[in-house]
Parts: C-alpha cells; sequence; structure tokens
C-alpha cells in the first residue's frame, strides 16, 4: 500500500467549484437519500430495479454519443437552476417531507412498502415558522448524482497513488525467494484485479440514484444486513489506524537515521505523533488533493534514487545487524540471491513475505468511494486493469532489482537499507512528507469511519458539520493519534506490524470478503423466479419460497464459478489464519532475540 492518497478531483474528474460552494459534495446528499440508504426492510430486488434503471440513464447521459460536457449539458443545467437555488435560499429554513418505509408480510411470501409522511417544522432564531418544503424525486436524485464526476482516468490516477507502495517489496522477495516471489505475486496481483472486478459488479448492480452506495460497508449491508456493514466499518476503521501507527513508526525511524542515533527513539515517535496532531485537525481534505498528488512523483523520485545508489555501494549493514545480533559487522557473508525458497529460512519467514505481497496489493478498501464518486462507474473496469498492469509492472521491476542488488539484506523499508548517509538522509525526508501525508489521510478517513458508522449509529453524536460535532473532531484527534503513538512505541517492529495489517485487514477487504460478498449477492440474484420481480407502481414484491432452498437455487445457477468463489474465500480465511499466525510467532522472536527491539526504549530498531 502507498504513503499517500490522492483526491477524486485529480486528472480527468470534473471539478465544479460552484457545486462545492453551494453544498453539493461527495457527502452531501438530500434528507431523503440519506434517511433510506440503511433501512433493513428494502429488498435486494428493488436494489436491482433502480440500480438498472441509473445504468441506463447515466448510459444516455454520460455514454459514448452523448452531448455531455464539463459542467454543461442537462443534467449540470437542471440541478443549478432548480436544486441549487432552493438549496441556497433555504438551507436554514426548510423541512423536507419524506416517506417513511414499513414493512409487512401479508400472505405467504408477500412484501408490502406502505408509505407514510413524517413532516414537521422547524423554527429559525427569529421565532418564525415555515411550512415543509416537498422535494419531488427527479430533484434528489439530481441532487444525489451531482456528486458524481470523476472518470475512469482519475480512478486511475487515484488507485495508483494509494496502492502503489513498493518499498517493502525487495524484503517480500528476500523472504519467499525469485520464484516463489513472482510466481506469489503474480498470483496476488491477479486475484486483487478479480476481486476489484467483483466490487464492481456488484457495484453496478446495488447502487442507483434512489440509493447511493458510500462505502464498502454498503455491499456488506445490502448483502447479508447490519451485522456485516458493521464488521466491515469496524475493520476498515482498525485497518486505518495500524496504517497510522505504521507509518508513525516508519517515520520515526526515519527521524532516528537523519540524527544518526543521537536521538531518542521514543522522541523521534513523538515528533511524528505531535505533527499528526495539528494537521490531522483539518476536517476536509480538499486542501489535501494537490499534496497527495505530489506523493507519487516523490516515491517515484525515491525508487530511481535507490536503484541507482544500490548498484554502486554495499547494503546497510549496520541496520541488518540491529535486528540480527548474531550477524558479524565485520565479516559479513556475501549477498547471496535464491531462485527457490531461502536456505536457513522457515515457514514464518516464508509467510511473512508473502503477507508483504498482500500489503503492497490492498487497495479495495476505497475502491467503493472510488465508484461512488464517478459519474459513470460503467468505466471504473478501465482505470483498474491499467493500475493493476502498472502496479505489478514496477513491482516486478523494483523488488527484483532490490533483491538482487541486496540479496539477504534486503530491509524494509528499501530507502533505509542503503548506506550513504547522504542518500539515506535525502530518502528519508521525501518518505517523512510523503509518510505524514499519507498518515493524516489516513486517520481522517479512519476517525471518519468510525463517527459516521459508530459514533453516529449507536451513541447518537451529532452531525460532524454541527459546532458539537467539531468540538468532538477537535478533542478525538489527539487521542487517535496518541493511541497509534503506544501502540508503535509498545512495539516498534515495522515487518511485524506489515505482517499483521496484511493479514488481519487488507487480506480480508481485498481477498476475503469480495468472494464471500459476491457468493451472498449472486445466491439471492439468481433465486428470482419469473413473477417475482419488483412492482415500483405498488413497493411490493411476491415470493414463492425462502430459506435453505432459496439460496441453494440461486448457487446453482451459476454452479462452477460459485464454487471457485468458493475455493477462493476459503483460500483466503486460511491464509489470514497463517499470516496472524507468522505475524505474532515473529513478534514474539523479534523481542527474544533483538535487544533492540524492546518496548519504551531510547535504542532505535534501527541501529
Amino acid at each position: 500500500m502507498a504513503s499517500g492518497i490522492g483526491s477524486i478531483s485529480g486528472p480527468g474528474a470534473v471539478d465544479d467549484k460552484r457545486l462545492r460552494a453551494d453544498g453539493l459534495d461527495a457527502t452531501t446528499y438530500p434528507t431523503r437519500v440519506l434517511q433510506k440508504l440503511h433501512d433493513p426492510n428494502i429488498s435486494i430486488e428493488e436494489y436491482l430495479h433502480y440500480a438498472k434503471i441509473t445504468r441506463n440513464e447515466e448510459d444516455h447521459l454520460y455514454g459514448p454519443g452523448s452531448d455531455f460536457t464539463s459542467g454543461s449539458g442537462p443534467t449540470m443545467t437542471f440541478i443549478k437552476q432548480k436544486i441549487l437555488r432552493k438549496q441556497v435560499d433555504n438551507t436554514r429554513r426548510e423541512s423536507v417531507t419524506r416517506p417513511r418505509l414499513s414493512v409487512s408480510a401479508q400472505g405467504e411470501g408477500q412484501i408490502v412498502r406502505a408509505d407514510e409522511t413524517d413532516s414537521g417544522n422547524e423554527k429559525t432564531g427569529s421565532g418564525r415558522k415555515y411550512e415543509p418544503m416537498a422535494i419531488s424525486d427527479d430533484e434528489w436524485v439530481q441532487a444525489s448524482r451531482a456528486a458524481r464526476t470523476a472518470t475512469w482516468g482519475a480512478v486511475f490516477y487515484l488507485i495508483t497513488t494509494d496502492i502503489l507502495g513498493p518499498f517493502s517489496t525487495g524484503y517480500a522477495f528476500s523472504q519467499m525467494g525469485l520464484g516463489p516471489g513472482v510466481a506469489l505475486f503474480t498470483v496476488f496481483g491477479a486475484l486483487a484485479g478479480y476481486s476489484g472486478y467483483q466490487l464492481w459488479r456488484m457495484y453496478l448492480q446495488l447502487d442507483s440514484d434512489r440509493y447511493p452506495m458510500k462505502g464498502y460497508g454498503d455491499i456488506a449491508f445490502r448483502v447479508y444486513g447490519p451485522w456485516f456493514r458493521h464488521t466491515c466499518n469496524l475493520l476498515q476503521s482498525f485497518q486505518f489506524f495500524l496504517n497510522v501507527a505504521l507509518i508513525v513508526l516508519s517515520s520515526g525511524q526515519s527521524i532516528s537515521q537523519l540524527s544518526k542515533g543521537n536521538l531518542c527513539f521514543i522522541v523521534c515517535v513523538v515528533v511524528c505523533m505531535i505533527a499528526g496532531c495539528i494537521i490531522g485537525q483539518i476536517r476536509t481534505l480538499q486542501r489535501f488533493g494537490w499534496l497527495a498528488s505530489w506523493a507519487v512523483f516523490l516515491n517515484l523520485f525515491i525508487i530511481f534514487a535507490t536503484m541507482g545508489v544500490m548498484a554502486h555501494s554495499d547494503p546497510n549493514y549496520k541496520l541488518y545487524a540491529a535486528s540480527n545480533p548474531d550477524f558479524d559487522i565485520n565479516h559479513p557473508d556475501p549477498i547471496q540471491v535464491s531462485g527457490a525458497a531461502p536456505p536457513g529460512l522457515g515457514i514464518v519467514d516464508n509467510v511473512n513475505g508473502l503477507m508483504n505481497a498482500v500489503f503492497s496489493f490492498g487497495g479495495a478498501t476505497l475502491f467503493v468511494e472510488l465508484m461512488a464518486e464517478m459519474r459513470r462507474p460503467m468505466d471504473f473496469w478501465k482505470g483498474l486493469l491499467c493500475a493493476d498492469i502498472l502496479i505489478y509492472a514496477c513491482y516486478m521491476v523494483y523488488g527484483i532489482y532490490t533483491y538482487c542488488m541486496q540479496g539477504q539484506y534486503a530491509y524494509n523499508v528499501s530507502y533505509q537499507g542503503v548506506s550513504p548517509y547522504g542518500w539515506q538522509t535525502a530518502c528519508n525526508i521525501i518518505g517523512l512528507i510523503t509518510g505524514l501525508i499519507a498518515a493524516v489521510l489516513y486517520g481522517n478517513i479512519g476517525i471518519k469511519v468510525l463517527y459516521n458508522n459508530m459514533g453516529r449509529d449507536l451513541l447518537n453524536f451529532p452531525l460532524l458539520e454541527s459546532k458539537t460535532g467539531k468540538w468532538i473532531w477537535v478533542f478525538f484527534v489527539p487521542v487517535y493519534w496518541a493511541l497509534a503513538w503506544v501502540v508503535t512505541q509498545s512495539v516498534p517492529q515495522i515487518n511485524t506490524w506489515i505482517v499483521l495489517v496484511g493479514a488481519g485487514c487488507i487480506l480480508q477487504f481485498t481477498y476475503t470478503f469480495p468472494p464471500f460478498l459476491m457468493l451472498g449477492f449472486k445466491a439471492q440474484r439468481d433465486a428470482i423466479l419469473p413473477g417475482e420481480a419488483f412492482d415500483p407502481a405498488t413497493g411490493a414484491i411476491r415470493r414463492l419460497d425462502s430459506g435453505v432452498k432459496r439460496w441453494w437455487r440461486g448457487f446453482k445457477k451459476e454452479f462452477w464459478w460459485n464454487l471457485f468463489d468458493l475455493v477462493y474465500y476459503l483460500g483466503s480465511c486460511a491464509t489470514c489464519i497463517l499470516g496472524l499466525y507468522a505475524g505474532f510467532d515473529s513478534m514474539v522472536g523479534a523481542y527474544r532475540n533483538s535487544p533492540n527491539l524492546s518496548a519504551w526504549r531510547c535504542e532505535s530498531p534501527t541501529g
């Protein structure tokens, strides 16, 4: 995973500043939309019905041959003339009349939806009352569409920025060997692309202007219900928290190298934590967009610089000795490159290398968020395929090159494993910049996921945009970063953290959850019999059966494909268990064998 994520308003995006200034953005929808995003009474037939309508409208408006142009066309004109004028004039004095859904069973397999009206009045500061203002279906559908402006070119840029992070690939090859490394990187790269394809297919068939999807948890909700949505949201928040902790640790190591070990390592990490607490107070990410875009070019500079340095200098033997106390720094063994599994390494070491490959391709966590901002999500596959090929090529070239130049001494993070101090300094400074950008972005997203899905749903927190919500944010940001600091200072072992984050979180979102979701989605979709279609006029559906029989009928519809997904899912679960075991075993071994890795010490783990 890369050390930075960009803004959706990157290359290829339609950036209408007036839309955002008037209150329409990727997270702002009319009240009627938000009230029904997580209604458990909405059937999958209804999601499928409105998704099909939305895809047809998107193809007509934005597909090949359409007259859509940036900031113009019938859709944008409609929004500007009808939606924005009402929102600007009535933002502080409107109460929206909206339907609430109630579902009751009538007869065998019968689901009937009844619309009820929920309206109210709202007082302003002067005490005046205003009548509720109804917003038509066309208006709120168009308002939800106003947030979708990105093209597949922007998605390619964002996926590459988010996932591309090759600085652990050389270490991964040193733990697996050239042959197994190439094979496993290829397999995991292909499976990551396939998982992205699965998420894309489900998104197209479940998202609509009426029921827009905003995050990974929305797919989980519409396939399996609220329990899986909360599972995904909790794990997603945990992943972002561990990403912040990992970047804080690597940044602390960079500062320690810059000071030549003269600065206490605890202080090095505290500096990163304080910087995150200050910059993390920014709640919106729009101002970070252009800065995060530079992370790609800065990382490319580090790649080319370290490749040149590795070709003309020895590995950083001092750094290797810090984590291998039996190593004789005065008489180092010659560099060894193994075509098969390197000798002297066990299954735990091989799995650690494998988890670095998983970590390198992890990025599906944000795919739904990216599709949610595309004006034509049908084109997502283009950005995904191009990004996957480019990322794979970079990993192969840089990973193999690093391993061939440094052999068993390849270090994770690679630019800290070069021996010339001048180049260490240059790369560490750049790495600090990109790392801080990434940590703030991950922290921002992680806190928002916690706030919106846990605080709002379970603890009835106010809107984040409210005055109280802003003060909660101000208080929670330093708590979040302080906890990340405590975690990293307690276990200052970067290889272990990469394995644990890869196996416990990234593996799930990229490899485990997509086939599991696809199995549940297709079983429900393909179980629908003729005559069971959703009736938009009455809001009712009729099902002829239910239970295991219905799920089995859906599973048999595409039996061999579903069987492959089932094997894929079970294999991913087994890999998760193996990765967690290897991570914890490595953590125990690191504490036992290397005194510099003890918690809360001034000595740097980099030596």
